[in-house]
C-alpha cells in the first residue's frame, strides 16, 4: 500500500502525527509511506525510519509571493513529485483548507475529518472520503482515530508510539546537561526571565549544564542572558535536525508550549512544558518518558510550582 501523509505545520503538530506511521505499519506491514511537510520541519519525518521519502514543501514562502515567476515554478515541481506515482491514499491529517488544496494535488483518494471535526469546516468539501473525529481529544488521539477509520483497522489501544531514530550529535557539552526552551512564537505564552533563571539555577544545582536554546536573533540575546544568570550554555544557530540532537541527548527539559518542547518528548525525554496561554488537554506534552504539562489560559504558572514539579520528574 501507498500512502502520502499531509501534515505540514506547525512542529509540534507535525510531531503529533508521528504516531499513525506506526499505526499504519502495525496493521499494513509493508506500507511504503511518504509525508508531505513544510521544509522547515522536513527534518522531523526524516528522522522516522517508516518514512520512506518526504515531500519539502514551501507554502509559507510561496504564499508571499505568489505572483513571481519562482513561486509558481516550485509548486509546479512539487505537484509533478506528488503525482509521479498514484498513492493507494492521500491522508489529510491537518483538516485546514491549505492541506486539503495540496492533498488534492496528488494521485489518489484524499481522506480526512468530515465538516464538522476538520480545523476548518471547508477544507471537508476537497475530500473524496471522510470521517467524524470528536474535536475535545487530544491531538494525538485525533490524528490516530482518523487513520484507523479511514484504513480500516480498530483504534490502537497501545500509547504512542513515536519512533524517532536520534540524530547523530554534532554540537553539545561536554558534561551531563538539560535543556530550556524560553522563547516562542508570541509572546502571550512567554514566562518571566527571572523564572528560567531559577529553573536553570536548580539545575546547576542537581549536576546538569542548562543549555538555553534560541532561533533568531532577539531570542538569542534572552538566552545569552538567562545563561549568563545560571552559570549555563547556549548553541550557536541550529537548524531542526541539529537541535533535535542536542534534545534527544538531554537529561532534561523544560519548555513553553513550542514544537521543540514536544519534539523533546517524543524522544523520551523527560519533560515539563509550560502553558502560559493555552490549555494543554488538546495538546499537552506528550511522550514516552516521564512528561508533564503545567499551568493554562490565563494560568501562568508560578515559579515555585514549576520547582516543584521539576525536582519531582529528577528525584
Amino acid at each position: 500500500m501507498r500512502l502520502l501523509i499531509v501534515k505540514t505545520s506547525s512542529m509540534g503538530d507535525v510531531v503529533h502525527a508521528l504516531p499513525v506511521v506506526a499505526d499504519v505499519l502495525r496493521h499494513q506491514p509493508g506500507a511504503h509511506i511518504e509525508w508531505l511537510v513544510e521544509a522547515a520541519f522536513a527534518a522531523i519525518p526524516q528522522l522516522h525510519p517508516g518514512v520512506q521519502r518526504v515531500l519539502p514543501m514551501s507554502w509559507r514562502k510561496w504564499r508571499r509571493a505568489l505572483l513571481s515567476g519562482a513561486t509558481w515554478k516550485a509548486m509546479r515541481e512539487l505537484r509533478v513529485e506528488l503525482q509521479r506515482e498514484p498513492y493507494d491514499l492521500v491522508l489529510d491529517l491537518q483538516g485546514l483548507l491549505k492541506s486539503a488544496l495540496w492533498a488534492r494535488q496528488a494521485k489518489g483518494p484524499v481522506a480526512g475529518y468530515d465538516r464538522k471535526s476538520a480545523r476548518e469546516p471547508a477544507a471537508a468539501w476537497a475530500y473524496q472520503r471522510r470521517v467524524a473525529v470528536p474535536k475535545d481529544l487530544h491531538a494525538v488521539q485525533r490524528c490516530r482515530m482518523l487513520a484507523a477509520a479511514h484504513l480500516g483497522y480498530p483504534v490502537p489501544s497501545e500509547p504512542p508510539e513515536f519512533g524517532l531514530r536520534p540524530p547523530v550529535p554534532g554540537w553539545g557539552p561536554k558534561a551531563p546537561y538539560a535543556v530550556l526552551i524560553p522563547n516562542a512564537s508570541r509572546k502571550e505564552k512567554l514566562w518571566p526571565e527571572r523564572h528560567w533563571v531559577a529553573v536553570g539555577k536548580r539545575l546547576h544545582e542537581r549536576g546538569l549544564v542548562p543549555v538555553v536554546l534560541w532561533g533568531a536573533d532577539e531570542e538569542q540575546t534572552l538566552a545569552e542572558r538567562i545563561a549568563a544568570d545560571c552559570d549555563g550554555d547556549v548553541p550557536p544557530f541550529l537548524r531542526v535536525g541539529e537541535m533535535a540532537a542536542v534534545l534527544a541527548g538531554a537529561r532534561q527539559v523544560v519548555g513553553l508550549d513550542t514544537g521543540f518542547t514536544h519534539l523533546a518528548a517524543a524522544f523520551g525525554r523527560p519533560t515539563i512544558g509550560i502553558y502560559c496561554d493555552h490549555e494543554p488537554g488538546l495538546a499537552g506534552i506528550t511522550g514516552p518518558g516521564r512528561v508533564a504539562s503545567i499551568g493554562g489560559k490565563w494560568q501562568v504558572p508560578s515559579r515555585n510550582d514549576v520547582l516543584a514539579l521539576l525536582d519531582q520528574q529528577m528525584r
